[in-house]
């Protein structure tokens, strides 16, 4: 893999589509809304809901050039091998110590969500986990200590 390379799942490279063609069509009239209508406001060097505005759409268009950089850097991963774990394949996970089943998504970087149970592949965890089959233990070291887990199933 190129260090300049995204990597994306399929559900990724949609979602990343789906927020810029948002950011493009819906934002960026909701904020010319916004700013024409503070400018009406009249003076706007003490103007709050003109810089209040022009502040989000800096941050707006910041994004977008994000993505679009992201998409043009983009591969994605189209998993057909449920055999090994890849970017892209839902893994179910034993907490040996705690006995505690766990289910983790695994994604590009850009993908990752805690709260969404999808983890980077990059992530200690993630990396741990790569390329392994269901039966394998899997230690990761993390700041609380070593954790060990057991590979109970792979889905793609």
């Amino acid at each position: 893999m190129s260090n300049d390379e995204i990597i994306l799942t399929p559900e990724g490279l949609r979602s990343l589509e789906l927020e810029l063609e948002d950011l493009k069509t819906v934002k960026r009239k909701e904020l010319a809304a916004r700013i024409k209508m503070a400018i009406s406001y009249g003076d706007l060097k003490e103007n709050s809901e003109y810089h209040s505005a022009k502040n989000d759409q800096s941050f707006m268009e910041t994004r977008v050039l994000t993505i679009e950089r992201m998409l043009k850097k983009a591969r994605v991963v189209k998993n057909i091998d449920a055999s090994k774990v890849q970017v892209g394949s839902i893994v179910v996970l034993n907490d040996v110590e705690f006995a505690e089943k766990i289910e983790y998504k695994i994604v590009g970087t850009s993908e990752a969500d805690v709260n969404e149970n999808k983890i980077s592949y990059e992530s200690p965890l993630g990396i741990s986990l790569m390329n392994k089959s269901v039966g394998d233990t899997i230690t990761v070291n993390a700041p609380m200590g070593v954790i060990t887990y057991e590979l109970l199933e792979i889905r793609v």
